[in-house]
């Protein structure tokens, strides 16, 4: 999905940086773009979901349309409705690359999918949308490995600092496993759920 805006102006509108890049243009100015950014301070429970849901779109890199089909699908489950939201949204593909270090942010995470870099279970996938279940493996194609963005993933430039203990990464083997679902504290996503829920269900 393409956004026009730029990250960092997106990154003080929500609050949290996108962007590794982003982070030193957060800290030194974290408040709102524009003229009258430090002063804004109008808000109302609507303003406060709505921003809730802007910010894990962002952190996610959704449409609007993919955010609600994923909400209308955890719905129908028993438990909590946010966190099997996220549990759903972390085992795209695209999150998982990113988690797993093959990538450095969510947006090239999506283009290394979309550009057929990737495998699953020895298939190319070319859908940053794709859900993956426990023991599903991730693996950049063999004709990929040489090309320098996965060069530096492999030397682990864009290893986290935290590593998901749901995922066994082999970062020199450039593959990834699945091996269980996310527990909720278990994903670096900056969210208040359940005020996503309370948005579309009202």
């Amino acid at each position: 999905m393409n956004q026009s805006r730029p990250k960092v102006k997106r990154s003080r509108a929500l609050g949290i940086p996108l962007t590794p890049k982003c982070v030193r243009y957060f800290e030194r100015r974290p408040f709102p773009p524009g003229q009258h950014g430090r002063a804004r301070k109008s808000t109302s429970d609507y303003k406060i979901r709505l921003l809730e849901k802007q910010r894990l779109k962002a952190q996610y890199d959704l449409s609007e349309g993919q955010l609600r089909r994923a909400f209308t699908r955890v719905a129908r489950l028993e438990g909590k409705t946010g966190e099997a939201l996220i549990v759903d949204l972390e085992t795209r593909l695209d999150a998982l690359v990113l988690r797993a270090g093959l990538a450095r942010t969510i947006y090239q995470a999506r283009q290394v999918v979309t550009h057929r870099h990737v495998t699953v279970n020895g298939h190319r996938v070319d859908r940053p949308s794709a859900r993956l279940r426990p023991g599903d493996v991730i693996a950049v194609a063999a004709g990929s490995r040489t090309k320098p963005p996965f060069l530096a993933a492999a030397a682990g430039a864009h290893a986290p600092e935290r590593p998901a203990p749901y995922l066994a990464v082999d970062l020199a083997a450039l593959t990834v496993r699945l091996v269980r679902l996310p527990l909720r504290p278990e994903v670096p996503v900056v969210c208040q759920e359940q005020l996503v829920v309370e948005h579309y269900s009202r």
